[in-house]
Order: C-alpha cells, then sequence, then structure tokens
C-alpha cells in the first residue's frame, strides 16, 4: 500500500475524527493505532498495528508520521518522545499544558528538524474560509473580532471524563476551548495580548463560563466567549472592520447535528499536515487553511500552540487576581463554588450566576 503512513495514539472521542480524515484525504494512510485500554483496539486488530503502550509504537517503526490525539495532560510525554524519535507530530490543540511545556516541544522539534503541528481544526472550517476570503477582499483593516464558543460539554466528552477534571484538561473551558477560540483571532486579526478577563467556576472548580478581552497591534481588539453549559451547540465570529461594517461567520452552518461540522475540519488537518510531509492535500481542503487570508506558515503551528498556551495562563492570572508567574488550570486560586446557570453572556437567553471574578491585566 502505498501513501503516508500515519498512527494515532489514544482512541478518545476526537480521534474518530482523525480516522475518518486518514480515510478520505489522498496520500495518507492508517498505518497503526494506539490507547491504554485493550477493548478500544479490538476492531483495529486485523486492519493495522496495535499498541497499548506508545512507546512500544515508536520502537516498532514503519511510520512517517503521529497523531497525538490523548488526553490534554498526556501531550508534553508522547510528543517529547515520538519527536526524539525523530517522527513529525501533529498534536490535538492544546499543544501541552503550560506554555513552558509548549516552548520545550517546539524547541526539541526545531532542534531535530521536524514538523510539530498543533491542531487549531476551527481555521479549516469552510465559513472561516469564506470570511478570510471576505476580509483579504476589503481595503479596510479590522478593527475587532469575537469568537462565541458554546457547547454543553457534557454531550462532547462522552467516556472522556478528563475534559472535567481540571487537572487533567489543565482547567476548563478556558484552557480547552479557548486555544480554539484564540486561534481564529490570530488567523483574522494577527497576535493579541490578554487585557481582562472573567471566569466562572462550578463548585467542582471547573470552569464552565469565561470572558477574554484581548488588544493586538494598531488597536484591533478581541473578544472571546465561552460557555460549557450552552444548552445545544453555537459556534460563530465576527469582525468589524474600520467603517463599522460587520462580517460574520456561523461555523455550524449547513451541518446538522451535535459536533457535525468536524468532519470537513479534521479533513483540512491531516490535509495540510500530509503537506508538511510531502503528501498530496490537492483534494482534501488542506492547503494554508485561510481560503485566500494571510496566515502562519503551516511549519509554525508549534509556535501558535506555545502562544495561545500564553493567553490561557494569561486569562487564569488574571482570574486569582495577579500578573506573576503561575499555572493553567489550578483551582485553588479564587474558584469559589459558582454556578453556571442559563446560556452565558451574548446569547440573551439567559444569566450567568456564580463567584467568578473578574480582573484587569495591565501591560
Amino acid at each position: 500500500m502505498s501513501g503516508l503512513r500515519f498512527g494515532v495514539i489514544g482512541l478518545g472521542v476526537i480521534s474518530r475524527f482523525y480516522l475518518a480524515a486518514l480515510e478520505r484525504v489522498p496520500g495518507v494512510r492508517l498505518a497503526a493505532v494506539c490507547d491504554r485500554d485493550a477493548a478500544v483496539l479490538e476492531p483495529f486488530g486485523d486492519r493495522v498495528a496495535c499498541f497499548t503502550d506508545h512507546r512500544e509504537l515508536l520502537a516498532a517503526g514503519g511510520l512517517d508520521a503521529v497523531v497525538v490525539t490523548v488526553p490534554n495532560d498526556l501531550h508534553l510525554a508522547i510528543c517529547r518522545d515520538a519527536l526524539r524519535a525523530g517522527l513529525p507530530v501533529c498534536v490535538e490543540k492544546p499543544l501541552a499544558l503550560r506554555a513552558a511545556e509548549g516552548e520545550e516541544l517546539a524547541a526539541l522539534a526545531a532542534e531535530r528538524r521536524v514538523p510539530l503541528f498543533t491542531a487549531f481544526h476551527r481555521r479549516y472550517n469552510a465559513a472561516v474560509r469564506e470570511l478570510c476570503t471576505a476580509i483579504a477582499e476589503q481595503p479596510l483593516p479590522v478593527r475587532s473580532v469575537t469568537a462565541r464558543y458554546f457547547e454543553l460539554i457534557e454531550e462532547h466528552v462522552g467516556r472522556d471524563r478528563w475534559y472535567l477534571d481540571p487537572e487533567r484538561c489543565g482547567g476548563g473551558c478556558v484552557a480547552d476551548n479557548g486555544p480554539n477560540a484564540y486561534d481564529l483571532l490570530r488567523l483574522l486579526a494577527g497576535r493579541m495580548e490578554l487585557t481582562g478577563a472573567e471566569v466562572v467556576r462550578d463548585g467542582g472548580g471547573v470552569d464552565r463560563y469565561a470572558v477574554l478581552e484581548l488588544a493586538g497591534p494598531g488597536g484591533v481588539c478581541g473578544r472571546i466567549e465561552l460557555d460549557w453549559s450552552y444548552p445545544g451547540e453555537l459556534k460563530d465570529v465576527a469582525v468589524e472592520l474600520a467603517d463599522g461594517t460587520v462580517l460574520r461567520a456561523d461555523l455550524l452552518a449547513g451541518h446538522q447535528g451535535f459536533k457535525q461540522s468536524l468532519w470537513h475540519e479534521y479533513e483540512g488537518i491531516v490535509g495540510e499536515f500530509a503537506g508538511l510531509l510531502g503528501g498530496d492535500d490537492s483534494d482534501s481542503g488542506g492547503g494554508d487553511g485561510s481560503g485566500g487570508a494571510a496566515a502562519a506558515d503551516p511549519a509554525e503551528r508549534g509556535p501558535d500552540g506555545v502562544d495561545a498556551l500564553r493567553v490561557v495562563e494569561a486569562a487564569y492570572r488574571a482570574e486569582a487576581g495577579t500578573t506573576g508567574a503561575g499555572s493553567a488550570g489550578r483551582t485553588d486560586a479564587n474558584t469559589g463554588a459558582g454556578t453556571v446557570m442559563g446560556t452565558g453572556a451574548g446569547t440573551g437567553a439567559g444569566t450567568v450566576m456564580g463567584t467568578g471574578t473578574r480582573a484587569e491585566v495591565r501591560g
């Protein structure tokens, strides 16, 4: 069989989108899978090599790249091992739990001269690509970007309950959805810094609602609204131009059912990653993921992942009321025992109640 040989490490809720993409994107194929739970490997037993330890998968050889889609707290160790083995890595966002870990991985990838690709799937969304094209055709600069990312997290995680464990997830909605939302802001208006954050946690210490305010060069502003208690799913982005014109993209438009938009987005991820390795992504919807707008070089997705982690850490420091060093995902600083009710800010269909804090970060 021809095509780039991919190994998928981790067979949780997100892996099905990668597995489907590996069947549909030209020039790639699934060659191995790995998961600690031997039971989930059974359907693959007569198709590809199966492993319960990623180190055994790496030692067996025969792969051109790996996809890492394991709980967030395992990203550092597994990506580090794969990079040391000389294998290109596509890792599900976030790149790691903390910016320092992401920096370590990015430095290792540069040292070994192999791609480290953080998978920000929303930049491959059809509506986002159309929005990028529309912005590129406008002579006016972008004044502000607002990204909303609402869902009921329990509908998404299935058996992957680690999403609701702040120590394993790195936090809650800020740690897990924040990087995707920030990547949209960065794609549409450039790199930004956090200026303020409101974070509301539930009684278990999981941040389920947050609003992040950001600013970039030239006075451009960004806003991220996150809600893990939304009854359904809402994902959209609005771009305001200098003359007040607002361009919008509904990321779920044309996709029926929860998470249905992800199938084509992950084809874009696999296609672009394969392109870095010499694969054929001409029919994958990959390319630069921008639909015509200027985007970061695909080889820079490792540093992009670090940048997103810095924003996440800044939000948690703002919640804790400090601008000093801190760890993302801590549950012992000003978390309180608040609850999130309704649909969150910006939806006009509910309220948020609790003991979350609001803090301003002065640069």
